[in-house]
Order: structure tokens, then C-alpha cells, then sequence
């Protein structure tokens, strides 16, 4: 296994640490699920740049790399939704797209062929992780100053918040069904004779 591969299978070692940091009680969970999603981030950058710059890009990278960065997402989103930090229809949303998309490659390997991520996907993925680490900064900020339950009610909603949770929900949103409804455009031969 080649060292992109080891940093892909490293940030799913990092999403179960952060998972559990941010349901758990812990005094600096929410913090502590901040950093750790911050680290899972960047060994997703990482992982990528070394596979294209030292030409380590295997079937085991094209597969896993995207595979490991929707858990990683889903679980953030997941955890957040009970914070009240973002909507559960949201998630849903988001959710959905990366299990179709996965059905989709799945569907492509029945076939022999490994269906790498785009560059379009890949900016969904960025908008996503931009949008969790704001939340997560919220939530932390707040623990650090004691207040350290669940975001008010619809605060993402609340004009004194400035929007700004809003304003990352819908870039998500709208990069997620994008990208999405393109890949399945470009691969609907697959789904044709599926």
C-alpha cells in the first residue's frame, strides 16, 4: 500500500475518532471533533497531491479515495443534525447523492470499470467540508465560552447569525445536485445498459 493509500485509509481512522468525539460528552468534544475533521481535511488534500505528483494513482485510490471522503462527509453531517446546525432535510439531500453516485460505481465495477472522481465533485466535496468546519467552529467557539449544548433552534435561519450558515447550506446543497446530476448525465450509458 503506497503512502497516498495509507493517508486515504488514515482520515476513515480519523472520521471514527471524530465521530465519537462529537457525540460523546466529553468537556472539548465539539473542539476536539473540530481539529480532528480539520486533520481528516487535510490528509484528503494530501492524498491526492502525492498519488498525481509521484504517480501512486491506483484502482484501490480511485475507489477507496472518494469512497472514504463520503463516509467522512455523511458522518459530520449526520452528527451536526442533532446540534440543530443544519437541517435534517439537508442532510438528506446530500446523503442521498452519495449513496446514487456510489450505486453508480458500484454499477461501473460489475462492468470492469473504476469510475474516478471529477473535478466537479471535487469542489462539492470542498463546499461540504467548508460548511462543517463552520459549523464546527460555531459549536466549539461556543463550548470554549461555556455554552457547550446544541445550537439554538433554526439558528442557521436567524438573520443575527448573519446568514452565514444559510448562505454555506445552500452553496452545499447546490454543488451537491449539480455535480451529482452531472456524473449521472456523463455515465448514463452505464445506467442504460445496467
Amino acid at each position: 500500500m503506497n503512502w497516498a493509500n495509507r493517508l486515504t485509509v488514515g482520515r476513515l481512522f480519523f472520521t471514527f475518532i471524530f465521530v465519537v468525539a462529537l457525540s460523546s460528552g466529553w468537556a472539548c468534544g465539539k473542539t476536539t471533533g473540530l481539529l480532528l475533521f480539520l486533520l481528516a481535511g487535510i490528509t484528503d488534500y494530501a492524498d491526492g497531491k502525492i498519488a498525481r505528483h509521484f504517480n501512486m494513482i491506483t484502482d484501490f485510490g480511485k475507489l477507496m479515495d472518494p469512497l472514504v471522503d463520503k463516509i467522512m462527509i455523511a458522518s459530520a453531517f449526520i452528527c451536526l443534525v442533532p446540534l440543530n446546525a443544519i437541517p435534517a432535510w439537508a442532510v438528506i439531500v446530500i446523503i442521498s447523492r452519495e449513496f446514487l453516485i456510489t450505486g453508480l460505481r458500484l454499477l461501473a465495477l460489475s462492468k470492469g470499470q473504476v469510475l474516478p472522481a471529477e473535478k466537479m465533485g471535487k469542489h462539492k466535496t470542498a463546499w461540504q467540508i467548508v460548511t462543517v468546519v463552520y459549523f464546527l467552529g460555531v459549536l466549539s467557539f461556543r463550548e470554549i465560552h461555556h455554552h457547550p449544548g446544541p445550537l439554538p433552534d433554526g439558528w442557521y435561519w436567524d438573520a443575527r447569525s448573519g446568514w452565514g450558515g444559510l448562505a454555506l447550506i445552500a452553496c452545499a446543497l447546490g454543488f451537491t445536485l449539480y455535480s451529482g446530476c452531472g456524473y449521472l448525465w456523463k455515465n448514463r450509458a452505464l445506467l442504460r445498459t445496467g
